[in-house]
């Protein structure tokens, strides 16, 4: 059989024919909005990206899951290769993709951006964190740091010489960011002198690199109370001198590495500020207005980590079809031994694996697209609306895809029966690394929260009645093709955009009058919206794949995934407009009951 965990090849077709299909990249590329970027240069892209993540980074997963991230002595030693490869990702230009072409960067869009981000993190979702952040803190500091910060990083951290972090967690605060007690003292120099505690810190500490950016969250000593009294700082590990060398050592330090479930190469660190009299800080942005700043990471953020659960959903199909078609147990219809993936039930779960996996991608794919959108054309008729569209699709994005994840990497160990529960196979190495995506920047009940309270209501509710319109559109057009190859998937999918659109109406009305209960509601919305979007975007990009000619593949999964998954829509619709009897205030007492 093949090596455990091994098993990955880089899905450019399948991450080509979403952008061409579903998100249309030919009329992006023909109306000018990406530059002098053509479809050959998106195809040489993605196939040099997936010949680096199968061929360089992939054979680092297991490795690094087993050696892990090593604490010795206040600093972080990478297992063995992961700074060649590294450094070689560097070389060739990977890390720059989506830089600012003012400071060395290639300024690519988003929509490839994260197609190959994928590749990263489904060769090694824990190499492949360490330049998520780093590029989320460039985002920080190019939209709201100084000229002066912006000359002294940018390039080193566009370029990958220098790493980012974000940080924001506190032993006491967890997602309350109301609560940071983080405190960052003004000098007579125009710096500030920070101190506190700050966990949970992602790549906080390192070999991979010779300086590590923190973009910190802190209040000054007269900062209001609450959120209206929080700063970002830039926190070096070592002081730049003018020239772009390293200077002196900073305070601050990694006092300690978490334990985790998975992801065991990526360092998770308890990060000290202030033992030795203070981190020298740089202010980024306005004062008191650091959460603005730090959203335009976290929102990237999000989607990123969405890309992630795409992206080890993929590696655990990957590798559960490889072990399903070699795995002989059980007897064919003519009673010879037979390998598994003959049998119904384990084509349903791969079925299901990789149907999930599509829908979840085209939901990250449309998010990226409207971002694109937002930010490149100059027309702001063009660009409000998408901007709008953007931020109602991120949570969704980041919830739905990392659910999706976690659901596929469980039925990839239950594909490996037995085997699949057992660390050799490399099976569960997946399961684990993809647990934390439900959690990571904001958890997925955070974003269904978000979704419901703030993103339906932008503008009455325009953006979302507008995507259920755009999803009616794409049925219409199915449903006028006739092919009876199609099969039950329209009505399907209908039943799914009307209990959308039933389930929208209800929310909205229920955030005016019943408040309780459309946050009890907020979690099986947000898996609606997905269920819903994600299954209407695959007959999406089905139809036109058959109209130009091929498509039996992707005729194929968005079928299975309409008929099989999208008809859970009625279902949730109902559990949201019916089923909050349980949200109580004195739930608490009920449950100890």
């Amino acid at each position: 059989m093949a090596a455990p965990g091994m098993t990955y090849t880089a899905p450019v077709k399948d991450i080509s024919d979403i952008l061409v299909h579903i998100a249309d990249l030919p009329d992006l590329i023909g109306s000018g909005l990406l530059g002098e970027m053509d479809e050959d240069l998106v195809s040489a892209i993605l196939d040099e990206a997936g010949k680096f993540a199968s061929e360089q980074i992939a054979p680092l997963n297991r490795q690094g899951d087993s050696e892990g991230a090593v604490f010795e002595n206040g600093s972080v030693r990478m297992p063995k290769g992961w700074r060649e490869v590294y450094e070689q990702w560097c070389e060739a230009g990977w890390v720059s993709l989506p830089g600012p072409t003012e400071f060395g960067g290639q300024g690519l869009p988003v929509l490839l951006a994260m197609g190959v981000s994928e590749m990263w993190q489904s060769a090694s979702m824990a190499f492949g964190l360490n330049p998520l952040l780093t590029q989320g803190a460039v985002e920080a500091l190019f939209h709201y740091g100084s000229d002066d910060l912006r000359q002294l990083y940018l390039e080193k951290m566009v370029s990958g010489e220098w790493s980012g972090t974000m940080q924001l967690t506190e032993p006491h605060a967890g997602s309350d960011l109301s609560t940071l007690k983080t405190m960052a003292v003004p000098q007579d120099d125009g710096s500030y002198l920070l101190t506190g505690t700050k966990i949970f810190i992602t790549y906080g500490e390192h070999d991979l690199v010779d300086n590590i950016v923190h973009m910190v969250l802190a209040r000054t000593p007269d900062a209001p109370e609450g959120t209206r009294g929080i700063s970002l700082f830039l926190v070096p590990k070592y002081l730049a001198n003018a020239d772009g060398s390293l200077g002196e050592r900073n305070d601050i330090y990694s006092v300690s590495v978490e334990h985790k479930l998975g992801i065991h190469a990526s360092p998770t660190c308890v990060m000290q500020m202030g033992d030795n009299g203070g981190a020298k800080g740089w202010l980024v942005g306005e004062l008191n207005r650091g959460l603005a700043a730090m959203f335009m990471m976290m929102n990237r953020a999000r989607l990123a980590i969405g890309v992630q659960g795409v992206a080890i959903a993929e590696r655990a199909y990957q590798q559960a079809l490889v072990y399903a078609r070699e795995r002989k147990q059980g007897r064919d219809s003519e009673g010879n031994e037979a390998a598994i993936v003959s049998h119904p039930d384990v084509q349903r779960m791969l079925y299901s694996m990789k149907a999930k996996t599509a829908a979840a991608r085209a939901i990250c794919t449309m998010t990226a697209r409207m971002i694109d959108i937002a930010e490149r054309s100059g027309d702001k008729s063009v660009s409000g609306p998408a901007h709008a569209m953007a931020s109602l699709f991120t949570p969704v994005a980041k919830a739905y895809s990392t659910d999706i994840g976690v659901e596929v990497a469980s039925e990839g160990v239950q594909v490996h029966g037995g085997m699949g529960f057992i660390e050799e196979t490399g099976a569960a190495q997946h399961l684990r690394d993809a647990r934390i995506g439900p959690i990571y920047e904001g958890t997925n009940g955070i974003q269904a929260i978000d979704l419901v309270t703030r993103k339906l209501s932008i503008e009455e509710g325009a953006p979302v009645r507008q995507h259920i319109a755009d999803l009616n559109d794409i049925l219409n057009d199915v449903k006028a093709s006739n092919l009876p190859q199609f099969g039950n998937m329209a009505p399907c999918l209908e039943a799914a955009v009307a209990a959308l659109d039933d389930a929208t109406a209800w929310m909205l009305a229920a955030l005016k009058d019943n408040p309780r209960g459309a946050l009890a509601g907020a979690t099986p919305y947000l898996r609606l919206f997905g269920i819903t979007s994600g299954g209407t975007w695959l007959a999406k990009g089905a139809l036109k794949a058959v109209r130009n000619g091929g498509g039996d593949n992707a005729l194929l999964l968005a079928r299975f995934y309409a008929e099989m998954h999208a008809v859970e829509a009625p279902g949730l619709a109902k559990a949201i407009t019916e089923g909050a009897s349980w949200a109580a205030p004195d739930a608490a007492d009920r449950l100890a009951g």
